[in-house]
């Protein structure tokens, strides 16, 4: 019988280490092995991709590359630079693939493509095997214990994870790999259009990488940002499985720290180096498995014993929110990623709402502008010239690294939406898709529907203040100081209401308070602008409308949504009626990882509205990242 000749498929699982779809193909005992890498034109020029995570995903390749040539020096990462969908037929042909390996993705684009490339395969006569590795427990079958529905807690994840049994121990990485066969590229090169290219704002020159389909010098080679036509990232962080264990060994030495992490007790001030562990963009690249991080802290935890932290708030509870949020897209589907049919999220009538395709009814990726005003505003968080210095401070920190603290999170999607502009939160995911280097289309969603209180979190009276909230963690400002240098020498006094200042202060700290943000007002550097509204008002009218829209009680599959005619629940005027019988506290990341109670009573069901239940105003309770 004639030995496998095996395609691996690398996509999000850029390591060698517990590996369950590369064990599947070893333990074919192959006579050949190709690992492959396809350059997708679908991210190159259709999803949101900022420079920084480009970088990231190049270290990844790099890194994996020179790790498998250190096992077998006739092999590497080898990139083919077309469309899986397109390329993948053509060499199961041409090289005389037996079968294709690769590890399951349930993001909703891998899903379309995967069965497309399946198909192909079965024509072909190239049996594929499939492996989940992405996730502590395989999404699909969490859906299906949790009876077919989306897990909207960590607890109907665990309980589901229980009926499928424990989470398995990793897997250690392979002592050798097998050469690599011939791989001739006698067919058609088929190169992608590149229109339209919703990240051609970032290249600063024409991208080269589909003019051959191994590369400048037919070797495979990985791109480059150059080829890109991108300018060189920004991020101090470093992608790559060798960095990612690195940096889980250095965690692991302290035991205490491992063993009683409680994330929400983590400062989002703290900087250089940060309160958090930041293997959460290892994570999504799978450049670490998540398994390997499970237990590694699990066996820290348990060996620790008494006085170690446990689940929501613990290092292995960061995990359970990550595989509820991959599970919850899993049931949900395409529609999880924005409110138009999504049966689970509420429908709020919230500024800059995304226009929709009519006939597939997915959000089209473009907004309507019902508010100049509110586009001003949108302007301005992204940019962090809102001119509230902890929100500027952590948007800078956000566009220049890549990252920022699960409490930043909190504060800047709060801030956007219900407590603040009373924006649309898809604009704040797309956001959040372009810069976070750990952006998981699945967290991302579920994080900012979960702050924005249009699913897994109602109490939406539970605010951020700009001002209150980063005065707990860092009264001197030097967070602030440091990414916003243009207060860096104003009295501890204002460093969050610099508008306060009176204009000797202003004038000592070298540093003038007045304009938008946006058009020159002074010399550069000596100016900082003026607080694009009045907080304690916009809090008022925020609070005044959650309270109708929730009163409304609609969600996003509701025909009233789709015809326009949802209009007549929302008063023309009045929206702001009863808003001061609503207890106001600001939220101080206390119990940050704990949701609705409601929810593990009813697993999957749509919730009503909790907002008059006044003993859950004392509660503080919310939630965004949940990678550490």
């Amino acid at each position: 019988m004639a030995k496998a000749r095996v395609i691996y498929w690398f996509r999000t699982d850029l390591r060698l280490h517990d590996s369950p779809a590369l064990k599947a193909a070893l333990d074919l005992d192959p006579e050949i092995l190709w690992p492959i890498f396809t350059w997708d034109p679908y991210y190159v020029y259709r999803a949101r991709g900022g420079l920084n995570r480009w970088q990231f995903l190049l270290d990844c390749q790099n890194d994996l590359s020179a790790s498998i040539t250190k096992l077998n020096p006739k092999s590497k990462l080898f990139l083919l630079r077309e469309a899986p969908q397109t390329v993948l037929p053509k060499i199961f042909k041409a090289w005389g693939v037996t079968h294709l390996v690769f590890e399951k993705d349930t993001d909703s684009y891998p899903r379309e493509r995967d069965a497309v490339v399946e198909a192909a395969a079965k024509t072909a006569g190239v049996q594929v095997i499939t492996r989940s590795g992405r996730t502590l427990w395989d999404s699909d079958r969490i859906v299906a214990k949790n009876g077919g529905k989306p897990t909207m807690s960590t607890t109907q994840l665990q309980n589901a994870g229980k009926k499928l049994g424990p989470i398995d121990r990793p897997i250690a990485a392979p002592s050798s790999l097998p050469d690599p066969g011939e791989m001739p590229l006698d067919f058609e090169h088929e190169r992608p259009s590149g229109k339209p290219d919703i990240n051609s704002e970032r290249r600063t020159k024409k991208d080269t990488e589909y003019q051959s389909i191994a590369g400048p010098k037919g070797d495979f080679s990985i791109e480059s940002m150059e080829e890109l036509g991108f300018p060189s990232a920004t991020t101090p962080h470093k992608g790559g499985e060798t960095r990612a264990l690195k940096l889980l060994d250095d965690i692991a030495k302290d035991k205490k720290y491992t063993a009683t992490f409680e994330k929400p007790k983590t400062s989002p001030a703290q900087f250089e180096p940060q309160s958090t562990t930041l293997l959460s963009p290892f994570l999504h690249f799978g450049a670490l498995s998540i398994r390997e991080l499970y237990w590694r802290v699990q066996d820290i935890v348990d060996e620790y014993g008494k006085g170690a932290s446990s689940p929501p708030a613990s290092l292995t509870g960061q995990l359970f929110f990550r595989d509820m949020y991959f599970a919850a897209q899993a049931a949900i589907g395409p529609k999880f990623t924005q409110t138009h049919g999504n049966d689970h999220c509420k429908f709020i009538p919230w500024h800059l709402p995304s226009k929709v395709d009519s006939k597939t009814g997915v959000t089209t990726g473009e907004y309507h502008i019902d508010s100049p005003e509110a586009e001003k505003w949108f302007q301005r968080w992204k940019t962090g010239t809102t001119g509230f210095p902890w929100i500027d401070a952590l948007m800078r920190q956000l566009r220049q690294e890549g990252w920022i603290h699960h409490l930043g999170r909190h504060s800047v999607a709060c801030f956007l939406t219900r407590g603040g502009c009373y924006i649309d939160w898809e604009r704040g995911a797309e956001v959040f898709e372009e810069y976070l280097l750990d952006h998981e289309p699945a967290c991302n969603a579920g994080n900012w529907q979960w702050l924005s209180c249009t699913a897994f979190f109602t109490q939406y009276f539970r605010m951020y203040s700009p001002i209150s909230f980063p005065q707990k963690w860092d009264k001197n400002g030097d967070f602030v100081r440091h990414w916003v240098p243009e207060l860096k020498n104003l009295s501890a006094k204002y460093i969050y209401e610099p508008w306060k200042a009176p204009l000797l202060d202003q004038k000592q700290a070298g540093v003038r308070i007045t304009g938008d943000g946006e058009s020159s007002s002074g010399e550069q550097g000596k100016t900082y602008p003026k607080p694009m509204f009045d907080f304690g008002e916009r809090r008022e009218i925020c609070l005044a409308a959650m309270k109708t829209a929730y009163k409304a009680n609609l969600y996003g599959d509701d025909d009233r949504v789709a015809d326009g005619s949802w209009a007549d629940l929302f008063p023309a005027e009045g929206e702001h009626v009863g808003v001061r019988d609503l207890d106001f506290e600001s939220d101080d990341g206390e119990k940050a990882d704990e949701g609705d109670a409601s929810d593990d009573a009813n697993p999957g069901e749509k919730r009503t509205a909790k907002s008059q239940q006044t003993t859950a105003k004392k509660q503080k309770t919310l939630n965004f990242g949940r990678l550490p």
